[in-house]
C-alpha cells in the first residue's frame, strides 16, 4: 500500500539548534552520530556540559532568582513568568478581534525564526471541535512511519508541557526551561511600547516554533488556538496541507453569530494553492468554506468516516463514534504530507480499502488526555467498598456535547451489561458490580459563563435519556484552574469560602428545569418549591470529589458511582489532578 522509502533515523547523538544558538552558534548544518572525528566529539561534549550550566542558571529575568539547577524552583519561575503575558481582559472584549496580528510576524523576525518556519513541514487544523484529536491522530501515523514529529496542541489538562509533544511525548523540563528562557529572555531585551510582550497563547506558539525548529522535527503539527485568520499558529504561510474539522457554534463573542461567520475564520488558515481536508459541515458552513477555497486556489476535499473494515478490526486509540470522522481527516492529512515529502505512493482510499499497517497502528495508539477518557479513582480501596470511575470529556460546545453523551452511555451500557453478562455465567447473584441496577451516573459539571448552558445542557441530559442512562445526581462546581496563572499538579489554589456560586447557581436552575420538564411529562408532579434532590453545588471540586468519595464509602460494596465530568477542558484537568496519584 504505501511503499515507504526512508534512510535511517539517527537519533544518537542529536545537537539541536536551540543549544547551538545558546552557544551564539549558528549550525551550517545537522549533525549525526556518523561523524567520528574525535576533536569534535570531544568539543559536542564540552559544549553540550557547558550548556547545561547555562541552563541550569538560566533566567532570573525580573525575579532577581538564580536557580542551581533546572527544575524545582526554576520551573516555577518560568511559569510565573508565563502568567505575566495573560490578559486580564474578557474574551468577549470586542477590541480582541485581530488583537495587531501583524505583530506575530514581528516577534518571529526578533526570535529569528522567520527563515526557519518558512522551512517548516506544518499540517495546520482548525475547527470547532475534534481538531485536538484529528493533530494527535495525524502526529501518530507520521511517528509509526519513522519521521520525528513536534506536536503543538491546547489546551493544557494539568501541565503547560502537555501542548508541547516531540516524538509523541511531552517535552521534558529541562527542555522547556531551556527554550522558555531563550525566547522569553530575548524577548524582553528587544519588545519596547510598539512592540510590546506578546500575549500568553502567543507567546506558546513562538515558543513552539522555535522548538520544533531547534529539534529539527520533519512535521509540524498545529492546531488552531482560536477561529483561525488571527490565531498566532497562522504566521505559518506555507503550510503542507491544511484541516478543517467539525464546525458549530462555539467562541461566538470573538467569531460571530453564525456558522457562516464561524466558518470564514476557521477557513483563515487557507493558503494559496495549499490542498486542504475538511468534514462533511452544515450547508452554511460548507458554502464559506468552498467560497473561500475557491478565492485561494484551495483543492477542497471533504472526507468521510473511517469504518471497521478500514481499520482490520483493531479500535481507536480514542474513543467515540465521532472518532472515527477525525481519524478519517487525519488519515488524508497524512497521506498528503507522505506524498510530499516520506516519498511515498499513496492509494487512492475507499470504503472498501484497508489501511496500510503503520496508519492502522498510529490511529490505533494515539492518546490525548481528557478526550473520551475513563480513569478509576486511584484512591479509593474497591476491596472494601464501591467502585468511583470516571469517565471524562471536554466537549464544550452544543454538538460535542452530544457525542460525549453518546460516547458515555455507549460506554456505561455496554461495560454494565458485559459485566452482568460475566457475573451470570459465573453463576454469582452477589458478585461486585452486577450489572446496570448497582451502578449510578452521576454528572459532574462546569463550563465558562460565555457559553449558554441552555444549549449544552438540553443536548446532554435528552442524548442520555434517549439512549437509557439517566443521572441520578448533577454536581455542579466552580473550577479549580485560575485564568490568570498557570499551575501544576503541586499548585492547586486553597477552598475559598467566599467564592462567587452565582454562575453555579444558574447551571443548576437550567438542569433543574429540564428533570421538572422531564418529571411533567412523565406525569410526576412534586410538592412547589420542594427540592428535588437532583443536583447540589459545591463552593469547591475537592469538596464534591470528597462526597463523592464518601457515598462510595456509604454504599453497598456491589455498587459502581460513573461520572461523567464535562463542560470544560479546565476541570477535566483539575478533576485528573485530584483522582490520581
Amino acid at each position: 500500500m504505501f511503499a515507504v522509502s526512508l534512510g535511517p533515523r539517527t537519533t544518537s547523538c542529536r545537537l539541536s539548534s536551540a543549544f547551538l544558538c545558546h552557544l551564539s552558534i549558528r549550525p551550517a548544518r545537522r549533525l549525526h552520530h556518523h561523524y567520528h572525528q574525535p576533536h569534535l566529539a570531544s568539543s559536542l561534549s564540552l559544549q553540550i556540559r557547558s550548556l547545561r550550566k547555562q541552563i541550569d542558571m538560566a533566567a532570573p529575568g525580573d525575579y532577581g532568582v538564580v536557580k542551581e539547577k533546572a527544575g524545582g524552583d526554576s520551573y516555577e519561575v518560568a511559569l510565573a513568568a508565563l502568567s505575566s503575558l495573560i490578559t486580564k481582559r474578557s474574551r468577549a472584549d470586542k477590541s480582541n478581534k485581530g488583537d495587531r496580528f501583524e505583530l506575530v510576524f514581528d516577534y518571529l523576525k526578533l526570535l529569528d525564526l522567520d527563515e526557519d518556519i518558512s522551512k517548516m513541514k506544518v499540517i495546520h487544523v482548525a475547527g470547532t471541535k475534534g481538531k485536538g484529536s484529528t493533530c494527535a491522530f495525524t502526529e501518530s501515523i507520521l511517528r509509526n512511519y519513522g519521521f520525528r514529529t513536534g506536536l503543538f496542541t491546547s489546551p493544557h489538562l494539568i501541565d503547560v508541557r502537555e501542548r508541547f509533544r516531540l516524538d509523541g511525548v511531552d517535552i521534558s523540563e529541562e527542555k522547556f526551561l531551556g527554550y522558555f528562557w531563550w525566547c522569553y529572555n530575548r524577548l524582553k531585551e528587544r519588545t519596547n511600547e510598539e512592540i510590546p510582550m506578546p500575549t500568553y497563547f502567543r507567546f506558546l506558539a513562538l515558543l513552539a516554533f522555535k522548538i520544533f525548529a531547534a529539534e529539527e522535527v520533519d512535521a509540524a503539527i498545529l492546531e488552531v488556538g482560536l477561529g483561525g485568520k488571527f490565531d498566532a499558529t497562522n504566521a505559518v504561510q506555507k503550510p503542507v496541507v491544511c484541516g478543517i474539522s467539525s464546525l458549530g457554534y462555539d467562541h461566538m463573542e470573538i467569531l460571530g453569530d453564525t456558522l457562516g461567520k464561524i466558518a470564514g475564520e476557521k477557513a483563515g488558515i487557507f493558503k494559496l494553492g495549499v490542498p486542504a481536508f475538511t468534514v462533511p459541515q452544515p450547508d452554511e458552513a460548507m458554502r464559506v468554506l468552498e467560497e473561500k477555497a475557491s478565492e485561494l486556489d484551495v483543492n477542497l476535499e471533504v472526507v468521510q468516516p473511517l469504518t471497521a473494515r478500514q481499520l482490520s478490526g483493531q479500535k481507536l486509540g480514542l474513543d467515540g463514534e465521532h472518532q472515527y470522522l477525525n481519524a478519517r481527516l487525519a488519515v488524508s492529512l497524512a497521506s498528503t504530507w507522505l506524498q510530499q515529502f516520506g516519498k511515498v505512493e499513496v492509494p487512492s482510499l475507499t470504503q472498501m480499502s484497508t489501511l496500510p499497517e503503520q496508519v492502522i497502528k498510529g490511529l490505533a495508539t494515539t492518546s490525548l488526555q481528557g478526550r473520551a477518557q475513563v480513569v478509576p479513582d486511584e484512591f479509593i480501596d474497591c476491596q472494601r467498598s464501591g467502585d468511583l470511575v470516571f469517565y471524562l470529556d471536554g466537549a464544550h460546545s452544543p454538538e460535542s456535547m452530544e457525542a460525549c453523551a453518546k460516547w458515555f452511555s455507549f460506554t456505561v451500557k455496554g461495560n454494565n451489561q458485559s459485566e452482568s453478562s460475566e457475573h451470570l455465567v459465573n453463576g454469582s447473584s452477589h458478585d461486585k458490580l452486577s450489572g446496570e441496577e448497582n451502578c449510578q451516573q452521576i454528572l459532574l459539571f462546569n463550563c465558562m459563563s460565555v457559553r449558554d448552558p441552555n444549549l449544552l445542557l438540553p443536548h446532554l441530559k435528552n442524548t442520555c435519556a434517549n439512549h437509557g442512562v439517566h443521572f441520578k445526581k448533577a454536581l455542579f462546581v466552580p473550577n479549580m484552574s485560575v485564568y490568570h496563572k498557570v499551575g501544576t499538579a503541586a499548585d492547586l489554589p486553597e477552598d475559598d469560602p467566599h467564592v462567587d456560586l452565582s454562575w453555579q447557581f444558574k447551571l443548576q436552575q437550567v438542569w433543574e428545569s429540564l428533570v421538572h420538564s422531564e418529571r411533567e411529562g412523565e406525569g410526576e408532579r412534586g410538592k412547589d418549591g420542594e427540592s428535588s434532590g437532583n443536583s447540589e453545588v459545591f463552593t469547591s471540586l475537592p469538596m464534591a470529589i470528597k462526597w463523592l468519595r464518601d457515598s462510595v464509602h456509604e454504599s453497598s460494596s456491589a455498587t459502581r458511582f460513573q461520572v461523567l465530568v464535562t463542560g470544560s477542558l479546565h476541570l477535566v484537568g483539575d478533576v485528573l489532578r485530584l483522582i490520581r496519584k
